[in-house]
């Protein structure tokens, strides 16, 4: 029994955990139900990959890639990530969480695992999932699937997991803190640079994401920018006028979010909503650059949270909604398995082919390192009980991979030609139908003939003026849930609502990343910072705060402003960049990974580190140098600056894709921008991974090291460990509920 203060007397309190060998018990018995279900989802999984890798036809229907997702998520979830957790971490839910022994109210505080699986899931998914997933759909349906479904089992959820219960174990400590422990000063001090640099990308690029989905749509525009007020509403409503009505106040801020958008409906129809809202890139831009500042250094409460709030309800819902629909509609998709472009490094929309630059155009949906960042930032210092990393980090990851599937399908839903129409920069359609169609039906696709007519109709229909090169994916996967969603509900004259319903989902997906990456930057500065002038250290000295934010916002909206006004189209290129630069990332955190693993002792299955750790580095390195030293202008950045810089001393007014001499100009600043980005990215990478290679190799060599662990600390609260407790937990809970009145709060 556990012991905790209560009066005069201390008070006897059921334990804090589920005995070790009846959970044992638990998962190793099979009833023949269970047997039958499991076989069942194997089944079933097994025929939907059979008929997206095998079966050949003209069309292949959409409900497939739904269960070959789910199947595949449910077992990888039942059976490798509880391999996982049984043979590598051992969790020990009698061990207290940092949330209980550092409980502070405001950094620190024991959550409720379905309220943290909410907030984590949040902060994790931005533009990625939607992003990467549409443009690697150049490449056809198939080599995306299987890497967004099996790079997110063996990599993605891996890594998101591993950090986050590494880091819980080490007090909550930042991914950056960590491997200054591990690695040495060489190997923390150059994980400490890439992760600050990698973060200024990443975030550029979710914002570039928005800009190009809103710009030159006043109903975007509008409905987006009325998300600021409800959310600031809905944090004082939250916190002042019905404290703790978390769900009550969702389903308000739900109500108003409906209301943004039929709103955004009228205003757009309006001289004035026209004169308004209208607005080009640039202006767009500034805006998101101002709203990041001042959304990072408002108290947490005030609008973070409650975008998470929002966020969380329309992301999940939304995909669920999508899933249903497309089981419903069961739309038959005609895109093929395999494209023109998947062996070809020419592809309109993303050039490079198909390895390495397949995987760091999928990006978030697979692996995402801006999710160690998260996984060592908020979520270890809420985490209740051990147990529970399993749930949120893994099973967080999942969800994400099933939005990237959503978003894939989605895209390969709408016709051809469109999606090429909507995808290529403006410099190759001249940013008219007649220049899209001529240059679509130029690239001799098989069955592909668009016309003028029908881009003017479609964007008719989802009520915007153009949906030509609306690069960036946000509007392409929104015209494709628009086309799925109003074959379920409300037909042809729901178009334009689906749409811009769409439009708002993706900038609530992706603005929740853009502030909550800013705040976790501007801590992450503000510690480096430190280590010189301690009083940085202090995240609530406001002179710090104010001074690491404009900095960080500084830097990546000058990345921002740079995609935005790029000749060659900012996505375009800046998403190869933003994807390696992810990637990196993710291998530097499975590289410390492998570092506290080894040191821990755990040899015989560091192989769950090494195989994600090595296809990362091969892949981004790989990509890397494609990157610098490609002879070939499209996928080069140096090739491109010198071609540029020549035509420039020739004395040429125009070259290539640029038609002014200062968009010639610009491309040779963006250029450099970028080529040497790719340099100090991949350099630092490789000597964080050398330095986590041969710290690995010291504690194999010992038989373990003492690790750096925060001493363990009896805990004092209970709660089971997965979204529905098991028998076995119930009857604890029970015994909690009958002692304490509470499951999971007792003690505090």
């Amino acid at each position: 029994m556990t012991q905790v203060s209560g009066g005069p007397a201390e008070r006897e309190l059921p334990p804090s955990a589920v005995d070790e060998e009846v959970l044992l018990a638990e998962q190793r018995t099979w009833t023949p139900l269970k047997i039958a279900v499991w076989a069942a989802v194997a089944l079933l999984g097994g025929v939907a990959w059979v008929m997206l890798a095998l079966v050949r036809g003209e069309t292949v229907n959409a409900i497939w890639f739904v269960f070959a997702a789910v199947s595949t998520y449910a077992i990888a979830y039942r059976f490798y990530s509880r391999y996982i957790e049984n043979r590598l971490l051992r969790p020990d839910d009698r061990r207290a969480t940092p949330a209980e022994y550092k409980e502070n109210g405001q950094d620190f505080l024991p959550t409720d695992r379905r309220v943290l699986y909410g907030h984590h899931f949040a902060a994790i998914a931005g533009a990625g999932p939607l992003v990467g997933p549409v443009l690697a759909a150049q490449m056809g349906y198939l080599p995306g699937t299987i890497w967004i479904i099996v790079g997110v089992i063996v990599a993605g959820a891996v890594q998101d997991y591993l950090v986050l219960f590494f880091s819980m174990r080490r007090g909550g400590r930042s991914l950056g803190q960590m491997a200054r422990e591990e690695l040495g000063r060489v190997g923390g001090i150059a994980a400490i640079i890439a992760t600050l640099a990698i973060m200024i990308i990443l975030i550029a690029v979710l914002t570039l994401v928005v800009v190009n989905a809103l710009g030159e749509s006043p109903w975007g525009v509008f409905s987006v920018a009325l998300t600021i007020p409800i959310a600031l509403f809905m944090g004082v409503y939250l916190r002042y006028l019905r404290p703790g009505k978390v769900s009550e106040v969702s389903w308000i801020g739900f109500v108003l979010l409906i209301g943004a958008i039929v709103a955004g409906g009228w205003v757009s129809e309006t001289g004035w909503g026209q004169a308004l809202f209208t607005m080009d890139r640039t202006t767009i831009a500034w805006g998101v650059i101002v709203y990041g500042f001042v959304a990072a250094v408002l108290p947490v409460w005030l609008l973070l949270a409650p975008r998470d709030y929002l966020s969380t309800f329309m992301k999940i819902g939304t995909i669920v909604l999508l899933a249903v629909a497309i089981i419903v509609v069961r739309p038959e998709l005609a895109a093929p398995a395999f494209s023109e472009f998947a062996g070809r490094d020419d592809g309109p929309v993303v050039a490079g082919s198909l390895f390495p630059f397949l995987f760091v155009t999928i990006a978030c949906g697979a692996l995402s390192g801006f999710h160690a960042l998260i996984s060592s930032g908020t979520t270890p210092k809420l985490v209740e009980k051990e147990r529970q990393t399993r749930f949120i980090g893994y099973g967080g990851m999942l969800m994400e991979s099933f939005v990237a599937i959503m978003a894939l399908v989605a895209a390969l839903s709408i016709d051809r030609g469109l999606y090429f129409a909507m995808n290529v920069p403006a410099s190759l359609t001249e940013g008219t139908v007649e220049g899209a169609a001529a240059f679509v039906n130029s690239l001799g696709l098989m069955n592909v003939n668009v016309t003028p007519d029908q881009l003017a109709t479609t964007a008719a229909l989802v009520g915007e003026e153009s949906i030509v090169s609306r690069t960036g994916g946000a509007p392409t996967l929104a015209v494709g849930l628009a086309n799925i969603m109003q074959q379920f509900i409300g037909g042809p004259g729901m178009m334009s609502f689906w749409y811009h319903f769409a439009i708002m989902f993706e900038a609530l997906f992706i603005l929740t990343a853009v502030d909550a990456g800013t705040r976790v930057a501007r801590f992450m500065l503000q510690d480096a910072i430190g280590t010189v002038a301690p009083r940085f250290k202090d995240t609530s000295w406001r002179p710090a705060a104010w001074i690491c934010t404009g900095l960080m916002v500084g830097a990546w909206g000058a990345i921002l402003l740079m995609g935005v006004t790029d000749p060659l189209g900012g996505i375009n290129t800046l998403f190869p960049l933003f994807g390696i630069a992810n990637q990196l990332l993710a291998a530097i955190a499975l590289a410390v990974c492998l570092a506290i693993a080894a040191r821990r002792g755990h040899v015989r299955y560091l192989w769950i580190i090494v195989v994600p750790l090595a296809f990362a580095a091969v892949v981004t390195v790989t990509a890397s140098m494609y990157k610098i030293f490609s002879s070939n202008p499209k996928i080069g950045y140096w090739a491109q600056h010198f071609a540029f810089r020549e035509a420039i001393a020739s004395g040429e007014t125009s070259f290539g894709t640029a038609g002014t001499p200062q968009a010639m100009a610009a491309v040779v600043r963006n250029t450099f921008v970028q080529g040497t980005l790719s340099i100090l990215f991949v350099a630092l990478a490789l000597v964080v991974i050398v330095a986590a290679v041969l710290a690995a190799w010291r504690s194999i060599s010992m038989g373990g090291r003492p690790d750096n662990e925060e001493e363990p600390v009896p805990s004092r609260l209970y709660a089971p460990a997965g979204l529905v407790a098991t028998p076995a937990e119930k009857e604890l809970e029970k015994e909690w509920t009958e002692a304490v009145g509470t499951p999971a709060r007792s003690g505090h």
